[in-house]
């Protein structure tokens, strides 16, 4: 069974925090009777709440894998609304030509009809509780400044080891941040400075968090752990530069073209593929339920364990919802298929043979599954994904069949090399043959030989955001891709059901970016919606 800071011991962090935009109806109340003065008297405290700021991101509340969620209101499920990964994976994937679902829930087919109103509560689930993992942050650092530890008797080792969490800490935040910049362009915004029960936040511009992110990863980058020497799945140097890289390639989006960096992305990219990792010599070994064990390739994870991290969200969303019509359940772990998300066929023919007899990438059902969808709400309709399982390398099931074991890697090295080509490609300083390089390393694992290479002249922006589709599916990076390339709402590329039409269609641009819930503008007066909506 997996150990690690996440898997051990969880305390329930009491509410102290406040997001005070967040709707009325929203459940942020305390669930215990911890104070502060309690939960962080000893270095433990400390060391357990840091576990809560990591865990959160795994776990839907602090019961499992239903009955204390981080995040209610009325209407809504904790294991659809309280999952980050889950909420984000909609987000990301089922928006764009990876994905659709047979699920006819209120809210979730206007994912891949690119028609996400702000009173859709899926994606209520996906804004507060990535806020909610900003306010934890924010009360853990409230709580750990210098002036606290004295005043609890905490020195010496003890105080070095809790400033050591605070990095860690104000990079799960500068995450979050991305996440808001990145889906919502405009959130509101709250630090530990400000006072708890104060002001409603107010609301940043995207250029403005676009500096705030970058200012605080360059200012924790060098003080967090070096690259490779911190616990599995906590965050170290090689994390922080990574989220740099992602950041400064989306640079040119956030900014609205007021800023390129380029450059800076072909850097950061560069200095996480220095610290010495190295692509897994199987792909499918990435995303197994013994993924943690003896991985060279991802740099931060999402930490799961079917014992002591139920819900119903991450993997166990990923497996269960892609398992249905002729698949058995237990071929991939599990005990039970929900019969809900596929591949749409742009997806599919991304690959030169989607059977995997020569890319071994494209992971794909096809007993009793048409390529074509006619009908969205049909499972057999759209070929299945099986690239998550709950079955380790020996063939043996995760710790248990109803919730996966599974980790979900948030940036691994794959993706640097990509950075690093796509950047270099959009004229920042580097190295072509160096790009070219890293793109066949990715090809010559995929084939298992030299026969995928690439020469130079292949090797085009298109080809690189078709390449990034091979390698990447399914692991929320696809809305950000489009968007970044112009293609996820423009009519020049199009995709069955997009727009809500079979053969897909453009939508307006402003749906480049999602609404800001009508809950949140209904109690606090400083935020403003996003153009269009």
């Amino acid at each position: 069974m997996k150990q690690n800071i996440f898997k051990t011991s969880f305390i329930a962090m009491v509410s102290l925090f406040t997001i005070s935009s967040c709707d009325s109806n929203l459940d942020l109340m305390p669930t215990n009777d911890l104070t502060p003065e309690v939960l962080y008297r000893t270095p433990a405290g400390y060391k357990q709440s840091l576990a809560k700021l990591y865990g959160t991101m795994a776990l839907t509340g602090n019961a499992g894998p239903a009955g204390s969620a981080d995040v209610f209101f009325p209407g809504s499920d904790e294991g659809q609304n309280s999952d980050f990964f889950r909420t984000y994976w909609n987000a990301q994937v089922l928006s764009t030509d990876e994905a659709v679902t047979a699920w006819g829930d209120p809210g979730l087919p206007d994912f891949h009809a690119i028609n996400t109103a702000p009173a859709n509560l899926f994606l209520h689930g996906l804004y507060y509780k990535t806020m909610y993992q900003v306010a934890i942050v924010n009360e853990f650092l409230r709580q750990s400044t210098d002036e606290k530890l004295a005043s609890r008797n905490i020195s010496g080792a003890d105080a070095d080891a809790i400033r050591g969490y605070r990095n860690e800490a104000r990079f799960l935040r500068a995450f979050d941040y991305w996440v808001m910049i990145d889906l919502f362009g405009n959130p509101p915004f709250a630090t530990e400075a400000d006072l708890v029960g104060g002001p409603s936040p107010r609301q940043i511009s995207r250029a403005e968090l676009f500096d705030y992110i970058e200012a605080e990863l360059l200012a924790i980058e060098t003080s967090l752990p070096a690259a490779r020497t911190n616990e599995y799945g906590r965050a170290d140097q090689a994390a922080a530069q990574a989220l740099l890289a992602r950041l400064y390639l989306n640079a040119s989006v956030y900014t609205a073209g007021a800023k390129v960096k380029n450059t800076e992305a072909a850097t950061y990219a560069k200095k996480v593929i220095d610290a010495g990792y190295t692509l897994m010599t199987n792909y499918s070994y990435l995303f197994m339920a013994d993924n943690d064990v003896a991985n060279t390739e991802s740099i931060f994870t999402i930490n799961y364990d079917g014992i002591k991290t139920q819900g119903f969200g991450g993997p166990t969303f990923l497996i269960k919802g892609g398992t249905g019509g002729n698949m058995v359940s237990a071929d991939y772990g599990m005990n039970e298929g929900w019969g809900g998300h596929r591949a749409t066929k742009a997806l599919v023919q991304k690959f030169d043979d989607p059977s995997g007899a020569t890319d071994k990438r494209p992971m794909f059902f096809t007993n009793g599954q048409s390529l074509e969808i006619a009908n969205i709400t049909q499972f057999k309709e759209g070929y299945a994904v099986t690239k998550y399982k709950n079955k380790r390398r020996n063939g043996t099931n995760g710790s248990s069949t109803t919730f996966a074991d599974t980790d979900i890697p948030l940036f691994r090295l794959a993706e640097m090399y990509l950075i690093y080509a796509e950047a270099v490609k959009r004229g920042g300083t580097g190295d072509a043959n160096l790009a070219l390089t890293y793109i066949n390393n990715l090809r010559q694992r995929a084939y298992g030989n030299t026969s995928g290479n690439i020469t130079a002249g292949d090797l085009t922006l298109d080809f690189i955001l078709d390449e990034r589709a091979r390698e990447l599916y399914w692991e929320g990076h696809r809305r950000t891709d489009l968007v970044r390339y112009g293609k996820f709402t423009d009519g020049s590329y199009v995709w069955p059901w997009k727009g809500g039409v079979a053969s897909g269609t453009g939508v307006q641009d402003y749906k480049n970016i999602y609404p800001i819930p009508a809950s949140d503008l209904n109690v606090n007066r400083n935020l403003q919606q996003n153009t269009g909506y």
